[in-house]
């Protein structure tokens, strides 16, 4: 196992800075996750790690050597692409045994290999066939089977489940972490699927506008967003326009439109003072919803106006005394609410209301 080291990283194509200044340390062994908006920089980011990128400046380092002139293919690392980019015109074993060809290892040992590659990925038996004649899943199999064939330090994997449907996307993320696990790999994966990056990653970055926003855990990281960024991108959440009354501790209380909140100011580096403007962001599933009004603060009054039943959960759109749509939702609902004009009343605990530094402009009472 082996750690990766990002110092300053800057990248910029023509007029556009894909990445600024990003440092970031990840653990030996570590599963980790890069997250954010379409040109936020995270494909940017996985391939200059991989060495197919070259940094405008800043060094990328391998258990302290610094690999960031040195090509791909001489990193001890595999790729695996959106695309998986496999040959049409090589069978499933010669697709696996590619890379250690390149190696030139002998004959006998890639073919050993390439048996026990097959044997990992469940395709033992398959390694005549054409891969034109193989099933999505299938496909990406052997991608992740070539990676891993040339016993790589770390792996990166851009995407690799963005094509599959969503069954075999859940068993192929459980595969991909316990093989990680098997191997001892060090992994840097990115994703634009939420859940994913929840169940899998060990830690994960956001990025944004080629910077981290924030690096984390995933329950870090969910439930202490940074930003209003990070929050909306990790998650529905309602956000709340309000004014600074006191401050103490790192706990706001906080005057808004829909009544007075207290919330934890989850953001180390930032220190709101009396009378800032701040948002203050709510997970629909942190309101509990109650037929009997609510004293006390963070309540919201309104009416149910929408309801929708998904099984596992219902979720309600409240129309607050204020005019706004706050969204709520229940685990494991018994029964579901109607909606109609009778007032309904929601409260959430203080631990799960988060004060936020609000975004360049006017702020609103909305929901994400």
């Amino acid at each position: 196992m082996v750690s990766i080291t990002v110092e300053h990283l800057s990248k910029s194509f023509g007029d556009i800075q894909a990445l600024d200044d990003v440092s970031l340390e990840i653990a030996a062994g570590e599963i980790f996750f890069l997250l954010g908006p379409s040109g936020c920089g995270k494909t940017t980011l996985i391939r200059t790690l991989a060495g197919f990128y070259k940094p405008d400046a800043g060094r990328v380092l391998v258990d302290g050597e610094d690999v960031t002139a040195v090509p791909p293919h001489k990193r001890q690392t595999a790729m695996m692409f959106q695309s998986y980019a496999l040959w049409p015109h090589f069978s499933v074993a010669k697709n696996i045994a590619f890379g250690l060809e390149e190696l030139k290892l002998p004959n006998a040992e890639i073919e050993e290999r390439v048996a026990e590659m097959l044997e990992m990925v469940r395709l033992r038996g398959l390694g005549g066939r054409s891969i034109n004649a193989l099933s999505g899943g299938q496909q990406q199999r052997v991608a992740l089977a070539r990676a891993l064939a040339v016993r790589p330090r770390c792996l990166f994997l851009d995407e690799p489940l963005s094509n599959l449907d969503a069954k075999l996307r859940l068993e192929m993320r459980e595969e991909i972490r316990t093989l990680c696990r098997e191997y001892g790999l060090t992994a840097v994966y990115v994703t634009h699927d939420q859940k994913e990056a929840l169940s899998v990653a060990d830690r994960m970055a956001i990025l944004e506008g080629g910077c981290l926003a924030q690096v984390g855990t995933p329950p870090e990281v969910y439930r202490a967003p940074h930003s209003p960024l990070v929050a909306e991108f990790i998650g529905e959440t309602n956000f709340i326009g309000g004014i600074v009354t006191r401050i103490e501790d790192r706990v706001a209380e906080i005057d808004t439109d829909l009544g007075h909140f207290e919330g934890i100011i989850a953001d180390p580096a930032w220190e709101p003072k009396v009378s800032d403007l701040v948002v203050i962001a709510i997970r629909p599933e942190s309101l509990t919803l109650r037929d009997a009004p609510t004293d006390g603060v963070n309540a919201i009054d309104g009416h149910i106006e929408r309801s929708v039943y998904l099984g596992e959960i219902a979720q309600y759109d409240l129309r607050a005394s204020d005019g706004s749509s706050i969204r709520l939702s229940e685990l494991n609902p018994s029964t579901v609410r109607d909606p109609g004009k009778a007032w309904q009343h929601a409260q959430a605990q203080r631990e799960d209301v988060i004060v936020l530094k609000p975004p360049p402009g006017a702020v609103q009472t909305r929901t994400s």
